[in-house]
C-alpha cells in the first residue's frame, strides 16, 4: 500500500487527484477545514480515504495531522506530499488592503512550506529512512510564470512557491526527495465559480472600478472553458510515478495564446495587449 497526502481535498484539483489515486491503489490523507466536508469525501471515497482536519496556516493542527498520519502508516512512509491548498486574492496592487496580501502569502506559501516541513521526515528526510523516499507535487499556476493585472497576490505567491520548489529540489538531492511543481492554466473546479463572490466595493471610488467588473467576467469565462480536471489529476499521478519526472509540468488551455505567447513575446507588447483587452489603455 502506497500513501500519499493532499492538501485542499474537499474539492477541485485535490478531490479529484484523490480519486484518481485511490482508483490505482493509493491510500489517500486529505486536508479538509470542516468536519462536514471530512464527513462527505470520506462517504464519496471510501475507506481508502482518511479526512485529516486543519488549515495549512494552523500549525497546531498541521502538527496533529503528522502524529494521525504516523499512527496510520507506521514505519511505511509517504509515497508523496501534495501541497495543492490555496486562495487566490485578486485586486489593483495600488490600493489592495495590506491584511488581504498577506491572507494570500500566509495560506499560498507560509503554509506550504510549514507542511513541507512537518511531513518531510515521513517522506524519508532522516538519516536511514526504513523506507524508499517520497515525492513532493507543489500545484503552482500558469500565475506561477505569467502574470495578468490585478492578479499580483496571486502570481506573487506562485512565484515563490515555484522558487521554493527549485530550492527543495536541489537541498533534498541528499535524501533522494524530489519535488516536482505542476502549473495548470484555467481548470474546471468550483474555485470558478467563487468568482461570482469576488467583491469590487473596495475599488469602486478607484479608476478601476470598470475593470475589476470585467476581470470578474473574464475569470467566470474561463473557468467554464478551463481544462478538464481529471487531466491534472493525470499529471500528479505521472509526477508522483514516473522514474525521471520533470521538474515542472504545464498545463494550459490554449498553448499559443495562454502560455506561449505571454511567455515569449517582448514584455511591453504583451503589456499593450493585455492592457487593452482589459481596458487599461484605449
Amino acid at each position: 500500500m502506497k500513501y500519499v497526502v493532499i492538501t485542499g481535498a474537499s474539492s477541485g484539483i485535490g478531490y479529484d487527484a484523490a480519486r484518481y489515486l485511490i482508483e490505482r491503489g493509493y491510500h489517500v490523507f486529505g486536508s479538509v477545514r470542516k468536519q462536514a466536508d471530512a464527513d462527505r469525501v470520506q462517504a464519496a471515497l471510501g475507506e481508502q480515504f482518511t479526512p485529516l482536519l486543519f488549515d495549512v496556516t494552523d500549525e497546531g493542527g498541521v502538527e496533529t495531522a503528522v502524529t494521525q498520519v504516523t499512527q496510520k502508516i507506521g514505519n511505511n512512509g509517504l509515497a508523496g506530499l501534495v501541497n495543492n491548498a490555496g486562495i487566490a486574492v485578486a485586486g489593483p496592487l495600488m490600493h489592495l488592503p495590506m491584511s488581504e496580501f498577506r491572507r494570500q502569502i500566509e495560506v499560498n506559501l507560509y503554509g506550504q512550506l510549514d507542511v513541507t516541513q512537518k511531513f518531510l521526515p515521513l517522506l524519508g528526510a532522516v538519516p536511514n529512512a526504513p523506507h524508499p523516499p517520497g515525492r513532493i507535487v507543489n500545484i503552482s499556476s500558469v500565475s506561477g510564470k505569467v502574470v495578468y493585472p490585478f492578479m499580483g497576490p496571486y502570481a506573487a505567491s506562485k512565484h515563490a512557491l515555484e522558487a521554493i520548489s527549485d530550492a527543495l529540489r536541489r537541498e533534498l538531492l541528499i535524501f533522494g526527495i524530489d519535488v516536482i511543481v505542476i502549473g495548470p492554466g484555467s481548470v474546471q473546479t468550483p474555485i470558478w465559480e467563487k468568482a461570482q463572490d469576488l467583491d469590487t466595493e473596495p475599488y469602486q471610488e478607484t479608476p478601476y472600478k470598470g475593470m475589476m467588473e470585467g476581470m470578474k467576467k473574464l475569470f467566470i469565462s474561463q473557468g467554464e472553458s478551463g481544462i478538464p480536471v481529471e487531466k491534472v489529476s493525470e499529471v500528479i499521478y505521472e509526477a508522483l510515478t514516473k522514474e525521471r519526472p520533470k521538474t515542472r509540468y504545464a498545463i494550459a488551455r490554449k498553448w499559443l495564446t495562454n502560455w506561449l505567447l505571454p511567455r515569449y513575446l517582448p514584455a511591453r507588447l504583451f503589456d499593450t495587449i493585455i492592457a487593452k483587452r482589459l481596458g487599461i489603455t484605449r
